[in-house]
């Protein structure tokens, strides 16, 4: 029985949606950390890129995982 290909869509539905509550929460927080010291928006700004970079990466790792064959049985 070859479930791989039904649940690669769930493995691209959840590596979709933690990766958007991650980006979320970076913009977020940089957002609230600008609000509250305004002379250092442009350090923060190039952190909030990093951080959004690193998410969005492991959510193309994980799309990438659910494309592995795995050996049948």
């Amino acid at each position: 029985m070859n479930i791989t290909g039904q649940l690669a869509p769930i493995a691209f539905g959840l590596a979709v949606i933690g990766s958007a509550i991650g980006v979320g929460i970076v913009i977020g927080k940089t957002i609230e950390s600008v609000a509250r010291q305004p002379e250092l928006q442009g350090r923060l700004q190039t952190l909030m890129f990093l951080g959004i970079a690193l998410t969005e990466a492991l959510c193309f790792i994980a799309i990438a995982v659910a494309f592995i064959p795995f050996p049948q049985p």
